[in-house]
């Protein structure tokens, strides 16, 4: 079948960028998206033109390094599912898709479609961890944990960090990716000493980084590949509240001086 593109090409983080259309003949059904734009760069290197940029990995919906806007929807149309297992089978002949990245003042562009998600990372660094003793592992059955908060906390730990959440967030929210780390360490044992400085430290680098704020609208669930449910927020800011009326969460006036403090103890 043939697929008609109009991609966003931007040389650079400080060119302005501009749509640019390409026609993909002969494309298989059976193809995935990321492998029908190898197709197309293929097409491009071989009349001696710039391939378009996009971010890839694993492809196998597990590292979160795939993603864009397709036709103004993150990963696509199929619920669920990252770019890269989304399948050309879910298009049709003729189709025009519109490529855009992640559009989000903390995921600078890179180029065409390669994002900046540095910020998510440095969400992490100041507080998706635990402390912990160095030595020998523990053993598995030494601290019990009821299996509902197990699953609950593996659940938020299926996320990959994609950053489609944000991409689709009408505020440009980290909110569903920062719940998620936070259930993920804050529904264990483990994680309960540090449970609530590390929201605090969490919040305080998002507001650094100048992602937005969450309005509950939910299109970040909608989204997510791996189905994060907006459950998590919740929890995130009801430790948030708890801890600054109880003084549990380390709060200073001055955000950014607590966003590039990691908590006292600490060892990533």
């Amino acid at each position: 079948m043939r697929i008609v593109l109009h991609i966003w090409r931007q040389r650079n983080a400080n060119d302005k960028g501009r749509m640019a259309r390409y026609e993909v003949p002969n494309v298989n059904q059976e193809m995935s998206f990321l492998e029908m734009l190898d197709v197309l760069n293929e097409d491009l290197i071989a009349r001696n033109e710039e391939p378009v940029a996009f971010d890839h990995d694993c492809r196998e919906g597990i590292c979160g390094m795939c993603g864009c806007m397709v036709n103004g929807v993150a990963h696509g149309p199929q619920p669920g599912t990252t770019l890269c297992q989304l399948h050309m089978r879910h298009f049709k002949d003729g189709d025009e898709l519109y490529l855009e990245p992640w559009r989000a003042r903390a995921f600078p562009v890179v180029k065409d479609l390669v994002v900046d998600r540095g910020a998510f990372d440095r969400l992490v660094a100041v507080g998706g961890f635990i402390s912990a003793t160095t030595g020998c592992a523990p053993d598995g059955n030494a601290i019990l944990v009821p299996k509902e908060k197990a699953e609950l906390s593996m659940d938020a730990a299926a996320c990959i960090g994609c950053g489609a959440c944000v991409a689709m967030c009408p505020n440009a929210s980290a909110s569903l990716f920062m719940g998620a780390k936070l259930a993920h360490l804050g529904l264990l044992p483990q994680g309960q000493p540090e449970r609530y400085g590390r929201v605090a430290a969490m919040v305080a680098q998002a507001k650094a980084e100048r992602f937005g704020a969450c309005t509950n609208i939910g299109e970040c669930e909608a989204v997510c590949p791996k189905e994060i449910k907006l459950e998590v927020i919740a929890r995130m800011n009801r430790d948030f509240l708890k801890g600054s009326w109880t003084g549990r969460g380390a709060l200073r006036d001055d955000a950014e001086e607590v966003s590039k403090k990691p908590l006292a103890g600490s060892r990533r």
